[in-house]
């Protein structure tokens, strides 16, 4: 675990003003949805900082931090995949093609996005509810 939470300086310092604000508008989202607990870290090799999402011991997702980049993970297990393939053709096709180059190992499809806009947004949601019905609720 990291002992300080980085800050909205060190934040824009290291992805820029518009991938921050990314960045916040997809944690936003995420937590108007999921009651979760936000756990930071270091981002292992490839990445400064890692935000992950949990509950009861279960990872929801991950964000993901680095020079000028971000990162949105969401692993599918086998049931999930099913799900998934059910419901393809109501995903963007750079999700569909995301998840088709996605290795499976034991544990599922470890999906790494790397978001720029909130284009993928609505997509990105509907992957989490294939994991978790959202528990929080609307204001």
């Amino acid at each position: 675990m990291l002992d300080i939470i980085p800050d909205t300086e060190q934040m824009t310092a290291l992805v820029g003003k518009t991938l921050y604000e990314i960045w916040n508008k997809l944690r936003a989202l995420i937590e108007e949805k999921y009651d979760m607990n936000c756990l930071w870290d270091k981002g292992g090799k490839a990445w400064t900082y890692e935000c992950k999402y949990r509950r009861g011991g279960k990872t929801l997702c991950a964000l993901y931090a680095r020079e000028n980049c971000i990162g949105f993970m969401i692993i599918l297990g086998k049931d999930e995949q099913v799900k998934f393939e059910q419901d393809r053709d109501n995903y963007s096709k750079e999700i569909q093609r995301i998840y088709d180059e996605t290795q499976t190992y034991h544990d599922g499809k470890w999906m790494m996005f790397e978001p720029i806009d909130t284009y993928f947004f609505d997509d990105f949601i509907r992957l989490l509810k294939i994991k978790r019905k959202p528990n929080r609720k609307p204001r």
